[in-house]
């Protein structure tokens, strides 16, 4: 009879202890990479407006001119979807290294 209570104190002291240090999870101790956007990306586009009367000269320059900026603008736009989808597969790949690692950790 006595042995069970010593056994019964065991227990509630024991139990708490395991369930706290299973409880417990390490936050990452750095932060996941990002990449700088170019310049170019951040900056707006700004298309080429006419004068208030046109002339033929001036119709044909707007339009090689809208033409160039917007070429510009879809390279900008490029630019940045290829700089957020490499930063997200590196943030992709540095959680999957930091989960490994997180799980090396908790299981020898």
């Amino acid at each position: 009879m006595m042995l069970k209570r010593r056994w019964n104190r065991a227990v509630w002291l024991a139990f708490p202890l395991m369930t706290a240090s299973c409880a417990v999870s390490r936050l990452p101790s750095a932060e996941p990479p990002r990449l700088i956007l170019p310049a170019s990306v951040t900056t707006p586009c700004v298309l080429e407006r006419l004068p208030e009367t046109p002339t033929l000269a001036d119709l044909e320059v707007a339009y090689m001119v809208r033409g160039e900026r917007l070429v510009a603008c879809e390279n900008a736009r490029a630019s940045a979807v290829a700089t957020l989808l490499a930063e997200r597969a590196l943030q992709d790949r540095w959680r999957g290294e930091a989960d490994a690692r997180r799980r090396t950790l908790i299981r020898p």
